[in-house]
């Protein structure tokens, strides 16, 4: 049995090892200090084909978890919400730090226990239909464009589905979505093919503008990605298509 925790698991790893070791059981756990660690388990099966995620899976005993929105309300299956933590697991706060343990530590809206509390994690997740959560993002990384919030994290998770596609690292510059992205052994990797990929399973507003190769995603010294360090992306040059329609020639001059 292999447990495993304090990043997102990846596809493709688990794939990796289930072949290396079949009969291996792959346990990820997901939980921050605030709660003692772990607070949701699951065991990974076999994934499927298209899974663009490893699910965090359901919570612990003797451990609550909600999936709720700005109003501290519960959001249904398939909706993104924040990740609420409750039990005896959740710390008190933190020491000598009245204001940010008020931040993040509130009390609990579903308990009937005096004085209970909850952990709120800043994790976006969502319930599947399967039962189990899954984890899409951080929520203070979440960005807007065009008008669509956006978690880069679920973008990453699809872009690295690719079977070319080691790692994958979504960032916003200059009001794009720029995918930074390292091959599988010595492969190739088609930015236009990621694209058309992720495309399949993404709406439009979603899929990268710009995916850029890297022999290696910068990290820091602690073995972190680096984001500061990743470089500019490559211009786009896009190819200018006349206006076919009178409404399209009324509607090139408005945005000219």
């Amino acid at each position: 049995r292999v447990l495993v925790g304090g990043e997102a698991l990846s596809v493709r790893h688990v794939r990796v090892v289930q072949e290396a070791v079949p009969g291996l059981e792959v346990v990820n756990g997901y939980g921050p200090t605030e709660t003692t660690t772990f607070a949701c388990t699951y065991v990974v099966p076999p994934l499927a084909e298209g899974a663009r995620s490893v699910p965090i899976g359901r919570p612990i005993g003797n451990t609550t978890v909600f999936v709720l929105d700005d109003r501290l309300e519960p959001v249904p299956a398939g909706v993104s919400g924040e990740l609420f933590i409750g039990g005896p697991g959740v710390a008190r706060g933190y020491l000598n730090r009245p204001g940010q343990t008020a931040e993040v530590f509130v009390a609990d809206p579903f308990g009937t226990e005096p004085g209970g509390r909850l952990y709120r994690t800043g994790d976006v997740v969502r319930w599947t239909a399967g039962g189990v959560l899954e984890f899409v993002g951080r929520a203070d990384g979440q960005v807007k464009l065009r008008g669509f919030r956006i978690e880069p994290g679920e973008v990453e998770a699809a872009v690295a589905g690719h079977s070319a596609v080691r790692d994958a690292v979504v960032v916003v510059h200059d009001q794009r979505l720029v995918a930074y992205v390292t091959p599988v052994g010595e492969g190739l990797v088609e930015q236009e093919e990621v694209r058309e990929f992720v495309a399949r399973t993404l709406p439009e507003y979603m899929v990268p503008a710009v995916v850029m190769v890297l022999e290696k995603l910068p990290l820091t010294p602690s073995g972190k990605l680096d984001r500061r360090a990743l470089p500019a992306p490559e211009a786009v040059h896009a190819e200018f298509v006349a206006a076919r329609t009178g409404t399209e020639a009324i509607l090139s001059e408005v945005w000219a």
